[in-house]
């Protein structure tokens, strides 16, 4: 896909303003449009028929679409305000970086587009309504009756705007929609872990002699064109290697990767230079992380929930707890996957490009690191921690095994550093056996590696 559709595609997932700005720019024409047509047919109508459209003169119509303009528009800045009030709160109590969750919410953008489109639809209409009550009046009978139904499906979409409100402040349905985004976007980016052949094991090396490519831009890597660098690649007969992965932010002028020769020599000066600039073009950098191809994003997000809510100023552990169940979940699905450098192939099966991907230990590391540090006083924050290990322990493959066993080790060191009774040692102990029990056992079928 291109860069440019990337851009479109991810600006109506994320943003407020273009279903919206499409809706009134409809509205506007359905406006100018409708009271052509019902002047043309108005006097064909049946009896039967015009007895359920607006039956009033012209005064009565100016005061109808006046009304209707007036408070469409109100209710369109009562609703601004009550997103803008939960995009604060999620903020505040929960992480800043929920926001673009928010703002994704395809019933708040409908929501907003329906209202403004209502109230641009009956401005327009009402300068199509001629005469002073008289007979010679022209009121758009079908125009003016569909800006009423646009209405009442307005005052509709309001009642049922105001419940979806209430239930996205739920903490749980917020994990659970940051969830659903990560696993998605993971499912993407990330080939099944069986499927990942030599690809994932035999990941060339740059050479001491190998171009340095430097990043273009400051900000965050939020998109790779895979198919444009497999072409760049080809043309130049070279090896592409980024050291970057989407989420990672980048300082322009510092090393984005490297490039060599498909042969013995190094490239030269001019070579090097045009490759760097076709590579920048194959990458899209922003002010902000994005889930188009960034794993790590939900996981981040998540975790931001649980430290959040691990903070002296919230204090709400078990906030966090339910963050880490979510954690745990996709920690657990990650492990299905093929995680560390990729190496894509042209048609004749030579590597061409190499993707830097965090391995499994890195995401583990994201997921509980933080929580563990900052709920180290909380069994029950602890106990939860070890609840991931033993969910992992029973879905990792033989070699993420000891990445499983490495946090189990540091989470113990925290639990050692704790002046905990013994009642509750005894049971962050005993979770600790059994996830030893479960790392020792044979493999699975279905968790090999």
């Amino acid at each position: 896909m291109s860069n440019w559709l990337v851009i479109v595609r991810d600006a109506f997932r994320t943003r407020l303003w273009p279903i919206p700005t499409i809706a009134v720019v409809l509205a506007l024409l359905l406006g100018l449009v409708v009271p052509e047509v019902d002047s043309s047919i108005d006097d064909d109508l049946s009896g039967r028929v015009s007895n359920w459209l607006f039956g009033g003169d012209a005064d009565a119509a100016r005061a109808l679409l006046g009304v209707i303009a007036s408070s469409m528009i109100t209710v369109t800045a009562l609703t601004f305000s009550l997103t803008v009030v939960t995009l604060q709160l999620a903020s505040s109590q929960f992480s800043p970086r929920l926001l673009r969750t928010f703002a994704r919410d395809r019933f708040v953008q409908v929501t907003l587009a329906l209202f403004l489109a209502t109230f641009t639809y009956a401005l327009t209409v009402l300068r199509a309504v001629r005469g002073d009550g008289g007979g010679g009046d022209l009121v758009p009978q079908i125009a003016v009756s569909l800006a009423f139904v646009l209405t009442i499906a307005s005052v509709v979409g309001l009642v049922l705007f105001l419940a979806h409100l209430t239930e996205q402040i739920r903490v749980e349905t917020m994990l659970r929609n940051v969830h659903r985004d990560a696993v998605g976007t993971m499912r993407t980016v990330l080939a099944d872990r069986d499927s990942a052949s030599r690809d994932r094991k035999s990941v060339p090396a740059p050479p001491s002699n190998a171009s340095v490519l430097l990043v273009p831009d400051d900000g965050f890597l939020t998109w790779v064109d895979q198919d444009g660098l497999v072409a760049v690649a080809e043309d130049e007969d070279v090896v592409v290697r980024l050291n970057v992965h989407p989420g990672s932010f980048m300082v322009e002028g510092t090393p984005l990767g490297s490039a060599w020769s498909s042969g013995a020599g190094p490239l030269s000066a001019e070579t090097s230079e045009q490759i760097g600039d076709r590579v920048a073009r194959c990458i899209r950098v922003g002010f902000e992380r994005t889930s188009t191809q960034d794993v790590g994003y939900g996981l981040r997000q998540l975790t931001d929930v649980a430290n959040k809510a691990l903070s002296p100023a919230i204090n709400d552990p078990t906030t966090a707890i339910h963050a880490l169940g979510r954690i745990s979940a996709f920690l657990c699905a990650l492990s299905d996957r093929a995680l560390g450098d990729e190496v894509l192939r042209d048609e004749d099966g030579r590597a061409r490009v190499v993707l830097h991907r965090p391995d499994f230990a890195s995401y583990v590391d994201l997921g509980l690191s933080q929580p563990r540090r900052y709920g180290a006083a909380d069994p029950q924050v602890l106990t939860r921690i070890y609840q991931v290990l033993l969910d992992l322990s029973h879905r990792v493959s033989t070699e993420q095994r000891s990445v499983v066993l490495s946090e189990l080790g540091r989470t113990r060191q925290t639990v050692d550093a704790q002046r905990f009774d013994p009642t509750e040692r005894a049971g962050l102990d005993a979770l600790g056996v059994r996830i030893e029990e479960n790392l020792r056992a044979p493999t699975r079928q279905g968790a090999t590696g």
